[in-house]
């Protein structure tokens, strides 16, 4: 654990009012002390930290990922667990919800499990579980395991949610029957409900809305879009949500998934204090051999896909590459592609009175880029998990 006084000086500061230049930030066991206005190093500090003229920024909160490095959080296991979080930390993410494709009750029993040991852990990173299923439109599976795809069942997920607190958001296709009442249960246990996987039209997400559901998966993946039925013309779910501005979004800013142009609409439409970054990655991100451990699959393109290449399976992205694509390619603002990773994820899952931003008393949960985007250094609560300074 984190020892002494640490001081991460010489470069920009992002704070909550916005860049503070020419100033340094204290770092004390898991926290953050203070953020000052002053360069100067005060005789209580152990450790200097040159950020070398960098951005000096909250680390990532991942809202969304299954996987890395080999490892998938459906194996359950503390091993896949931990080799997973440690991938991502290595890529700039401080803070985590590991995510479960659709899966069977045993199967998130197991990763229940898994979750309350680490949590409970000092200085985890680990925030809670997510759950991306199984109750989805199976029109709209897309690479979830088709067999356990299923409409909302009660007893399941009323005796999931009683035996234990570490669920912190579960997705459902929200025109199913049961969806309000899966949504009002999910609230009312402090879940997030978040719409994922659908046909929805304007009605299902608007019910849905009132239900709880005040999240979108995976924006514009995995849903529809405007539409026509016969002579009919039809708002899809992409259209839905937009029409609901206080819904937030997230969006796998891989520059793939979701094209720049669309990211940009994103941006626009929901601003930053509505919409995320997430990954959505795999367990063959940051994998030196994919086909190592499931032969099946290949990665084109900075995409995991099956070898058949029928399926888009999903992302293999990292945090750090969603802040370049972000700034590079969707030509926003340093300051506003950060605060989609750390602030705005924070915000959505209540998190925001500890993680997210760089302020006295938050976790010191720090990454520095250069002034290319490229990731330089990674404080998690306190403790460098990388140095490339």
């Amino acid at each position: 654990m984190a020892s002494g006084i640490k001081q991460i000086t010489n470069g920009r500061i992002l704070t909550s009012q916005g860049w503070l230049r020419g100033g340094s930030v204290l770092v004390e066991g898991t926290k953050i002390i203070e953020v000052s206005k002053s360069e100067g190093t005060p005789d209580e500090v152990t450790t200097v930290i040159d950020a070398k003229g960098g951005d000096i920024v909250p680390g990532a909160i991942e809202l969304h990922a299954h996987g890395a490095g080999g490892s998938d959080f459906m194996e359950g296991t503390e091993t896949a667990f931990r080799n997973a979080v440690n991938t991502h930390m290595q890529h700039g993410t401080t803070s985590i919800y590991p995510t479960l494709s659709s899966s069977s009750v045993p199967m998130i029993q197991a990763a229940i499990e898994t979750t309350e040991k680490l949590m409970a852990e000092e200085g985890s990173p680990i925030l809670g579980l997510h759950l991306e299923g199984p109750y989805f439109n199976k029109e709209m599976a897309g690479g979830q395991m088709p067999q356990y795809i299923t409409a909302p069942i009660k007893e399941d997920y009323e005796m999931l949610i009683r035996s234990t607190n570490c669920i912190k958001r579960w997705d459902e296709a929200p025109e199913l029957r049961g969806s309000e009442d899966f949504g009002r249960f999910c609230a009312s246990n402090g879940i997030l409900p978040a719409i994922a996987h659908t046909k929805a039209e304007y009605t299902d997400v608007s019910n849905a809305f009132e239900a709880g559901f005040t999240h979108a998966t995976h924006f514009y993946n995995a849903m529809t879009g405007f539409h026509k039925v016969r002579e009919y013309k039809h708002e899809g779910t992409v259209e839905s949500i937009y029409a609901i501005p206080d819904m937030t979004v997230e969006v796998i800013a891989d520059g793939i998934h979701v094209p720049p142009t669309i990211l940009k609409i994103i941006y626009n439409f929901k601003g930053v204090e509505r919409t995320a970054l997430i990954t959505d990655a795999l367990a063959c991100t940051d994998c030196t051999d994919a086909q190592a451990f499931d032969p099946r699959v290949i990665i084109e393109d900075g995409v995991c896909k099956l070898a058949d290449r029928s399926a888009l399976a999903g992302s293999v992205a990292t945090s750090d590459r969603l802040i370049s694509v972000m700034v590079k390619k969707v030509g926003i603002r340093m300051a506003d592609a950060v605060r989609m990773s750390s602030e705005t994820p924070a915000h959505i899952m209540g998190e925001d009175h500890h993680v997210g931003i760089i302020r006295k008393g938050y976790d010191a949960d720090i990454v520095i880029y250069d002034s290319d985007i490229n990731l330089q250094f990674v404080m998690q609560k306190g403790n460098i998990v990388r140095n490339d300074l």
